[in-house]
């Protein structure tokens, strides 16, 4: 079923030579012409002008497609001359108008995804001389949500007319937008206008749209919050095994992450040269890789280096800082120093339009997902497991769970590996969200210790705490200040914090908090 008034008769030659030749003026307003009258011929004309299908000869357009040459106008069968034919050259100004005139046609279109798409499309395109086929296609809509947005589409164009009082009626109507478009028009207008009166209008107009807008802004602020502290989340809670619970001030933690990301990186490739069908799925396979390979990595680290400082914090500190540096020329010499490429699957593309200001990313809502079920997992593997039971008795008294027969070396090594894989699978997720390289690391090492001692050393549910909230204070604080001032901010806020209570959010109680 056509939506719109389709008039019986179809482009005339003269309409098609005036489209295809003369200034750009000239072939943009017997465009226009054609488009208010909705012919139905125009869309394909159109579609092979941008295609650079059509020659004009003896006063006449045709469309040829290899050896098929068919009439502009009517869409029969034609015969090209001999002699004179020429092409149509088309400017981007006349090719933007092209693209204009489909989506406007597109708006009489049976499938309602089609007629929301051309709106969409017509958003920032559309001009005075649309403005007879969006008036019909206005006119045809069924669709309540489609006609409220091409009504605000009628005011878009109405906004610049001559006529004061289409400016007004324009100005109102355009106060119940909710698309981040329309405030910029109408603050583009605000500065055109001479009338007092309608720039009262439009003024007004303005405040509500802002209005509006400003909770769009204000959610997605607490999104980009909350995804900053899942990812900051993520990076500290190995650290709060590592540090937190074994007391080793580990620099490599970062590098540990970085490697979790070359992981994801390794899996991705594997599946695009072995299994390019199921490239979608590789993350699958990436996340317990990514865990196995810091994993592995911290387990060599702790055996080799780490088992001999237990008890000395600030020779950790100065080791690991040196097995970082060690690693991340490790990782220039086989991938080389630039950042390398990990793609998103499909399924994590895109995002979910909540608001017409406020779309969430998929990417970044699988990361909250991740975090909490990571959370979970250690949580559960700290408290209701023999090797938590076993790893919290070492790092609370040595001694004692030593001669429970604790096997205290293996342990550690166990605990120091679970820090790592963790590690890992924060590279792993943070792979899906920016630049893996060599330095990757180097931008969260600082903040993690930030969380860890901030919620409390060892205090997982502090870490959560710590997390989140530095992550939301940090989003807040840059829509108010810019990035680097916030950094600085949030900096202060914890050194005052810990001024007032030393042992962060969540302190140690018990025997452990007195040794």
């Amino acid at each position: 079923m056509l939506l719109g008034l389709q008039p019986a008769h179809a482009l005339t030659p003269e309409q098609a030579l005036r489209i295809a030749s003369g200034d750009s003026d000239e072939r943009i307003a017997a465009l226009n012409a054609a488009v208010a009258a909705a012919d139905p011929a125009l869309g394909p004309f159109v579609q092979a002008l941008l295609a650079d299908e059509v020659k004009l000869a003896g006063g006449r357009a045709f469309i040829v497609r290899g050896d098929k040459i068919t009439d502009a106008a009517s869409g029969g069968a034609a015969t090209l001359p001999a002699a004179g034919v020429e092409d149509v050259v088309n400017n981007n100004r006349v090719r933007r108008e092209f693209e204009a005139a489909l989506a406007a046609l597109a708006l009489f279109a049976p499938d309602r995804d089609t007629r929301d798409k051309a709106i969409s499309a017509l958003r920032d395109q559309a001009d005075e001389g649309k403005l007879g086929v969006i008036e019909k296609a206005l006119a045809a809509e069924t669709d309540a949500e489609l006609k409220a947005r091409l009504s605000l589409l009628k005011a878009a164009v109405m906004i610049s007319s001559p006529d004061k009082a289409k400016r007004l009626d324009a100005a109102r109507l355009l106060a119940g937008s909710e698309q981040p478009a329309t405030r910029s028009l109408l603050i583009e207008r605000l500065a055109a206008e001479s009338d007092g009166e309608v720039k009262a209008a439009i003024d007004l107009s303005l405040s509500k749209v802002q209005a509006r807008l400003a909770w769009g802004e204000r959610l997605g602020a607490l999104f980009s919050g909350i995804s900053l502290g899942s990812i900051l989340l993520l990076v500290a809670l190995g650290l709060a095994i590592t540090y937190g619970l074994m007391g080793v001030i580990n620099m490599a933690h970062g590098e540990l992450m970085m490697i979790g990301a070359y992981a994801t990186y390794v899996v991705q490739n594997v599946f695009k040269s072995w299994l390019p069908g199921a490239f979608d799925w590789y993350i699958a396979a990436a996340i317990p890789a990514s865990f196995l390979a810091a994993a592995l990595v911290g387990a060599v680290l702790e055996r080799s280096v780490i088992r001999w400082l237990y008890g000395r914090p600030l020779e950790t500190l100065l080791a690991t800082w040196g097995i970082s540096l060690i690693l991340m020329q490790a990782v220039r010499t086989v991938f080389g120093a630039q950042n390398v490429g990990v793609e998103n699957p499909s399924w994590l593309s895109g995002g979910l339009q909540v608001l017409p200001n406020l779309t969430l990313p998929y990417n970044r809502l699988a990361i909250l997902a991740f975090a909490a079920l990571v959370l979970v997992g250690m949580t559960l593997l700290i408290s209701r497991t023999r090797l938590g039971l076993f790893v919290r008795g070492v790092t609370q008294n040595r001694r004692m769970a030593s001669c429970m027969g604790v096997n205290t070396a293996r342990i550690d090594t166990y605990a120091f590996s679970l820090g790592a894989g963790i590690a890992g699978l924060a590279g792993c997720a943070l792979s899906q969200v920016g630049n893996v390289g060599p330095d990757l690391g180097q931008g969260y090492i600082v903040d993690s210790f930030m969380v860890v001692v901030l919620g409390g050393v060892g205090q997982l549910a502090g870490t959560v705490y710590a997390g989140l909230g530095l992550g939301i204070l940090n989003k807040l604080l840059e829509g108010w200040s810019g990035a680097v001032l916030a950094k600085i901010m949030v900096l202060v806020f914890i050194v005052v914090f810990i001024q007032k209570r030393p042992q962060g959010i969540f302190a140690l109680k018990g025997r452990s908090a007195e040794a």
